[in-house]
């Protein structure tokens, strides 16, 4: 290396830290020792390898690949091309467009070609000279571990020849000098993390570097002992309350689901620069790096992240030709990176394009045999490109330690049928639709390598479609199937730890960003994982994109140039996306609500929620009835006095009225009849009236009780009473309404919403009738999911005020915003797979267990990975069937449909910490086919104190400012490792870390 004098002796300990002083500023210089300096300029060396000939001539096959230009000749195809590019010159002259340079020939010794486009600005150099720290060169090339042989494997491991010749791309001479070969490794879904060792070696060579210390050990406010997120997780419980329901830490169990009970929804976009960039373009191919975002397909544009601004946009040629592959180039300093840039083509060809000029500098006609290139690789300093064939070239480093594509690559023959393919720490990670095979370098040809006794796809996940490594878990890697599974690899020993269903949705693309594991959906949805917790946890979710995410990009590289960690999507809808990698406002908020106890006062009160499908029944029908004359005095807790008491009833109207519901669904389009809505309207005040008398006569008398809130949607009624003395407490009160009958349109099912604010906390009530129907259950979840979803209440427009009683990101604009919500309603969900007379036969003889077990509402909490009740919790069930009895007796349903009994009328509930159940019970009235159900729940609820909140704000950002360093060490950490070749530890010790 030239550091500007002869040998690395000559430059000195001094010479080399004022090299890498962009890297070690603010750190004891004088207390490194100089043979850590001189690590970084080691050639990469691996035990037991060997250097390869030195002969230019054993790695020189140009002469020998038909389709590949000489110097000094350009090939038909590429002639071909020049001549069409130089009429579109002369015709755009002619048209008074003014070019950069005619796509012609520079030399008779480089057939590399300039394209034709209009002049633009060329600042785009000049605005970042200087604004990128600088690292040394990069090593010598002679030793790099691509061209270094692959250990010999025990006896008991021997590999035996491949019986068939090894496929050569046509019009390879079969004599001509071996190139490097590949070991192939297949995948194995084995259970077990440490298989035996007569079964798997392990060389020196695929050692992989310990991962990152916990970060969860230097930092006291991470609450997740296994994991080394620096980001401190979501509160559970505040300090004395209990946290309710059942902890799932088997990952094995592939039938586990990931914990999404309090995702934050607020999309992370990036805290500088631009957030969104229009392509006006098909976006194609997606890469981004050094600052810049690049999308190729007819036309190869970049863009500037920290502006927005295009730097760069050019014409591949013809207009059949457009790129299928992209990666940018090293750079032999950290400046250089992403000044020049590789586009695979769907003909074969290989460009490279410089950022600065606008211009392709060198071309590879043809190179992959009119081959598609359905991807390009980068690994420290070569560059891999592969086809639609399997034709994998390796394009080694020259003598500057950059791969060009002057010189001969290193040809090799992988397996066709490419879904997904990623380089990690040397090897090459091969999807085959559900198969996964690994491929190293060696210099003795191709070998494959057979494993016993494994199997190297997996029948229960879908498609291989993507796949991430995450930062500080170098040992595992991620793919991600179309069937919304994720699976787990061994990066040691190859073999699968398990499977994850996180989602029904075909999942795109994956990337990891610092310690999180970022996934883009079918379904315009980006979520983030944190894959250290048991079982793992949603840690975001937001609609990215209208259309598919089909690409996520990370910008490592950006966490040291500008202090940002950036991670863009793009989608079908020609968008950039770019989001905040390092998430700093989740991080924030997150750390603020977890030190609430430092900047809160509590208290706590208790209340009574009621839920009964009236069935159409009347007060007056009450006060006739001689088994039920004082129903609200069962219902209502005798000798208490609840400082909240909620009542939700349905079908206060008939349903079953087809007269009735007709005209009540259509009203919009058709005169009103004033005597049909009178009728219902006096339901409703029937219902209040009556429950106003109810509560003033039945509870204490030392106790007065206000109305707080009615409101109706036909059959749906809600009613509300707190006590005189808090009212006063109880701020922001809004209501709304969400329709599900007939597709959204009409309000026969749906729910009723009512928010408020108890001091400082926000309190959301749930009052809904779900789609009816034994196998309605997708009806039944859609309702919820569409509930949950919407987007019904007044947002609050203060930020602190968001912060500090809402939650998950959100402004309360939906329910899952609220830091305290409670669900009631005739949810409609039965009992699956049993017959009436075995359901009641287990209801006589008291065997509930079994029934619950078929609940459909439990069944797809269990299952069903998108559900949207799992964020909530119910108390355990120990009452009968609520649904369905014939009106008047214990019997249930006698008449000709004989519906099964099942629980109907359910009471949730979500906050936690914040919230817990005293009790859940049924209620024998019988003048309706539901039996009414209670539960009676102690609330928490908090007072923020100013002054101690500020300051508690305060060390949150002094605190992420502390990660923020460390993740930043982490990322140039992973480019001494991933670029210059260095392992983890000598990374760390040349950082002083």
């Amino acid at each position: 290396m030239d550091l500007g004098c002869k040998t690395l002796t000559e430059a000195g300990p001094h010479r080399l830290r004022q090299h890498l002083n962009p890297y070690i500023q603010g750190l004891p210089t004088e207390t490194i020792p100089p043979h850590l300096l001189l690590q970084l300029l080691r050639p990469t060396s691996h035990p037991g390898s060997h250097t390869p000939p030195s002969s230019d001539d054993s790695l020189n096959t140009d002469a020998a690949i038909p389709g590949t230009p000489s110097r000094s000749e350009p090939s038909t195809h590429s002639v071909r091309k020049i001549e069409k590019s130089q009429a579109a010159v002369r015709s755009s002259d002619a048209a008074g467009i003014k070019f950069d340079q005619g796509r012609v020939p520079q030399s008779s010794e480089n057939p590399s070609v300039g394209t034709p486009r209009m002049s633009r600005s060329n600042t785009w150099k000049q605005d970042h000279e200087g604004s990128r720290p600088e690292l040394p060169p990069r090593p010598d090339v002679k030793s790099h571990p691509i061209l270094t042989a692959a250990p010999k494997l025990p006896n008991r491991m021997s590999v035996q020849a491949s019986r068939e010749a090894p496929r050569v791309p046509e019009g390879v001479s079969k004599t001509q000098p071996k190139g490097i070969g590949w070991q192939e490794r297949r995948i194995d879904r084995y259970k077990t993390v440490e298989p035996s060792s007569s079964l798997v070696h392990r060389p020196a060579q695929t050692s992989v570097p310990k991962p990152a210390e916990s970060l969860s050990n230097q930092f006291p406010y991470s609450q997740a002992p296994r994991s080394p997120l620096p980001y401190p997780n979501t509160p559970q419980s505040l300090p004395g309350q209990e946290r309710y329901g059942n902890q799932i830490s088997q990952f094995e169990n592939s039938s586990v689901l990931p914990d999404s009970s309090s995702p934050n929804r607020r999309p992370p976009y990036s805290k500088s620069g631009a957030r969104i960039i229009h392509t006006n373009h098909d976006t194609g191919s997606f890469e981004m790096g050094a600052g810049l975002a690049c999308c190729a397909g007819q036309l190869v544009r970049i863009w500037d992240l920290a502006s927005g601004r295009l730097v760069l946009s050019l014409v591949l040629g013809e207009k059949e030709i457009r790129a299928t592959a992209q990666a940018f180039k090293p750079g032999t300093t950290t400046s250089d990176e992403g000044s020049h840039l590789w586009i695979g083509t769907n003909y074969g060809d290989l460009q490279e394009i410089s950022v600065s000029t606008h211009k392709i500098i060198s071309s590879r006609w043809n190179v992959h045999n009119g081959r598609s290139i359905v991807r390009i690789l980068r690994y420290q300093s070569t560059m891999w490109t592969l086809d639609e064939d399997g034709t994998l070239l390796v394009w080694p480093p020259i003598d500057s330690g950059l791969p060009s594509l002057e010189e001969q690559p290193i040809v090799n023959k992988v397996p066709r049928g490419h879904t997904f393919s990623m380089v990690v720490s040397g090897l090459l990670w091969l999807a085959l639709g559900r198969t996964i095979r690994v491929f190293r370098p060696s210099a003795d040809g191709i070998e494959e390598l057979s494993l016993p006794q494994q199997l190297s796809s997996q029948p229960s996940a879908g498609e291989i479609t993507s796949g991430a490594v995450i930062e500080g878990q170098l040992d595992k890697i991620y793919f991600g199937h179309s069937d919304g599974k994720i699976s787990v690899y061994s990066a040691v020993n190859y073999t699968c730890l398990g499977t994850m269903t996180v989602s029904v949705y075909r999942i795109n693309c994956l990337a990891g960003a610092g310690n999180l594991l970022w996934a883009g959906y079918n379904t315009g949805k980006v979520c983030i994982y944190d894959t250290q917790a048991s079982p793992w946890k949603v840690l975001k979710e937001w609609h990215a994109h209208e259309g598919p995410v089909s690409r996520l990009s990370v910008d490592r590289s950006s966490l040291w140039m500008s202090g940002l960690l950036q991670v863009g999507t793009v989608s079908l809808d020609n968008t950039i996306r770019l989001w905040d990698g390092l998430l700093e406002d989740y991080w924030l908020q997150t750390d603020l609500q977890r030190k609430e106890t430092d900047w809160c006062d509590y208290r706590e009160f208790e209340a009574v929620v009621m839920t009964w499908n009236a069935g159409a029944t009347t007060p007056a029908s009450l006060r006739y009835e001689q088994k039920d004359p004082n129903v609200l005095r069962m219902i209502l807790p005798p000798n208490k006095a609840p400082d909240l008491l909620v009542f939700g009833f349905q079908e206060l109207v008939d349903l079953e009225d087809k007269r009735l519901t007709a005209k009540t669904l259509f009203k919009g389009s058709k005169r009103k009849d004033a005597n049909d809505q009178d009728h219902m309207g006096r339901q409703y005040r029937d219902w209040r009236d009556h429950l106003v008398r109810c509560v003033e006569e039945y509870m204490p008398s030392s106790e007065v009780y206000v109305l707080l809130h009615t409101a109706s949607m036909v059959g749906l009624f809600s009613c509300v009473f707190i006590k005189a003395s808090l009212r006063a407490r109880i701020s922001k009160i809004e209501a709304a309404e969400v329709k599900r009958g007939m597709g959204g349109l009409h309000g026969n099912k749906g729910a009723l919403l009512l928010r408020f604010h108890f001091d400082d906390s926000s309190i959301c009530l749930i009052n809904c009738h779900l789609a009816a129907g034994q196998s309605n259950t997708m009806h039944r979840n859609n309702d919820i999911t569409a509930i949950l979803d919407a987007v019904a209440l007044p947002s609050e427009q203060d930020p602190s005020s968001c912060c500090d009683s809402y939650m998950g990101g959100g402004d309360g604009s939906m329910i899952l915003d609220h830091e305290i919500c409670i669900l009631n309603g005739d949810l409609n969900y039965r009992i699956d797979t049993m017959s009436r007379d075995v359901v009641i036969k287990a209801v006589r003889s008291g065997n509930l267990e079994k029934l619950l077990e078929r609940d459909q509402l439990l069944v797809s909490r269990r299952k069903n990975p998108i559900f949207g009740l799992k964020a909530f919790a119910e108390c355990p069930i120990d009452f009968d069937p609520t649904y369905k009895y014939d009106v008047g007796s214990d019997n249930y349903d006698s008449s000709e449909k004989h519906r099964s009994p099942a629980w109907c009328d359910r009471i949730l509930y979500r906050g936690p910490g914040k919230i817990k159940q005293l009790d859940y019970r049924r209620h024998e009235l019988r003048v309706s086919d539901h039996r009414p159900v209670t539960g009676t729940f102690k609330v928490r609820v908090k007072s923020v104190i100013s002054e101690k909140r500020q300051r508690a704000w305060e060390q949150c950002q002094e605190e992420f400012e502390v990660v923020k360093q460390k993740l930043a060490d982490e990322a140039k950490i992973q480019y001494l490792r991933d670029v210059l070749g260095l392992d983890v530890e000598e990374a760390r010790g040349l950082l002083g870390r």
